[in-house]
């Protein structure tokens, strides 16, 4: 795209001399002077500041409001309340069960929603919805991408820095997708607990678009690091979250990936019968059965789940790339869909006893769409440049259960 959008904090970015690269149609910041590994082991330590003012956010309200979004989204918008769970994560489905895209539902207020999608999922997003409005005629759906900035405060030390600085309101309840709103600095702020980086405690802001700047001035001056898209995508890829266009969408070969192959989507996939008839409901249904297979180790004859999305961990030296081949006992069973070299703290003890040290290592973490058949443990190999890497399928990267840190999990080979 020749003439990139800018979010509302270019300006600061460009102070802290970021190196700024188009992403989605939005001119951001991939790094700033300390580097991504820096800047990843500082939200796993501290407080890591990033801006994700290029994702979409739509406005959805009117009397059928709910009603719309019951129909055209995965999970239940029945069940937030703004005084308990006001936000969810959700996805836009086909009616053969595959993801338009996945996005994060909020209700800060009791008479609309707020929508945030993916930043170059945005128009087509929008298009998609449109197709069935014409069924829900008490309906607003207004796109405030320009009108609004959004921030995530991530790690350990947010919820102090942000007590710190709040003049009005409280703080949401110390729980996943809680929500609440405050001021800063004379401005209105939604605020819910929730966030990217797989971080126990994290935060999304959002505000006006004017006052922005200064909200990010006054986070960084409360001890805040500002991290780019680089952190961002190893600090989700750790957590073993998707992203879209590499475990949600098409596969390698174009073929649609089915919602629930992502089990990390089955939480957001709701037939609870406040919902109705929904887009892909039927589809859906057919895959959530072969996924109670799978965890039942009945994987002969999935035809609704044929693949599932695995984290895998390499137990020699090497790094794992998008399009890896993974191979058991010589033979295709998938492919690599995201993969790096995380950062990560060492600790010492054990459990929610251990502690971190001031040593920090790399280790090869990926995420695999593989047969469903690959069970946990199982030998396999990444094919990286020729050569055949031994690795395996593991539970998870990292574990964020135990608050206030997120504990990475230890299967692979570290440098």
């Amino acid at each position: 795209m020749s003439n990139p959008t800018r979010t509302p904090f270019y300006g600061e970015h460009l102070a802290l001399k970021a190196d700024m690269v188009e992403f989605g149609g939005w001119q951001m910041p991939i790094m700033y002077p300390d580097g991504i590994v820096q800047e990843h082991l500082n939200t796993r330590l501290g407080a890591g500041l990033f801006d994700v003012s290029h994702m979409g956010r739509f406005i959805i309200r009117g009397k059928d409001g709910l009603a719309f979004l019951q129909h055209v989204l995965t999970n239940n918008a029945a069940a937030l309340d703004i005084y308990r769970v006001g936000a969810q994560y959700t996805l836009i489905p086909t009616e053969t069960g595959g993801a338009v895209d996945d996005a994060y539902l909020y209700r800060f207020r009791q008479d609309q929603f707020l929508l945030v999608v993916n930043a170059a999922n945005r128009k087509k997003d929008w298009q998609h919805f449109r197709q069935f409005m014409n069924d829900f005629h008490g309906l607003e759906l207004l796109d405030h991408t320009a009108e609004m900035a959004m921030l995530s405060l991530q790690g350990p030390n947010s919820r102090e820095i942000l007590h710190n600085i709040i003049s009005h309101g409280q703080l949401p309840e110390p729980r996943r997708n809680a929500v609440s709103t405050v001021s800063i600095s004379g401005t209105e702020v939604l605020l819910a607990c929730t966030g990217y980086t797989g971080e126990p405690i994290g935060f999304e802001l959002f505000m006006e678009r004017a006052h922005g700047p200064g909200i990010w001035r006054r986070l960084l001056n409360e001890g805040a690091t500002p991290v780019g898209l680089g952190a961002r995508d190893t600090l989700r890829l750790e957590a073993g979250l998707p992203l879209y266009g590499h475990e949600l969408g098409v596969d390698t070969d174009g073929g649609e990936i089915p919602i629930l192959s992502c089990p990390t989507a089955k939480p957001a996939v709701s037939f609870s019968p406040l919902k109705g008839d929904f887009v892909g409901k039927q589809a859906l249904k057919n895959q959530f059965k072969d996924l109670e297979r799978i965890i039942n180790h009945d994987c002969q004859n999935l035809a609704h789940l044929p693949r599932i999305i695995r984290p895998i961990a390499l137990i020699e030296r090497g790094v794992a790339r998008p399009g890896s081949m993974v191979l058991k006992e010589g033979n295709p069973v998938g492919v690599i869909t995201s993969g790096t070299m995380a950062p990560m703290w060492l600790m010492e003890g054990d459990g929610a006893e251990s502690t971190m040290t001031d040593n920090h290592g790399l280790r090869a973490v990926a995420l695999g769409y593989v047969d469903s058949h690959v069970q946990m443990d199982n030998p396999l190999h990444v094919e990286i440049r020729g050569k055949r890497i031994a690795a395996t399928v593991v539970p998870f990267h990292l574990r964020s259960d135990m608050p206030p840190y997120a504990r990475p999990i230890l299967h692979s080979h570290m440098v």
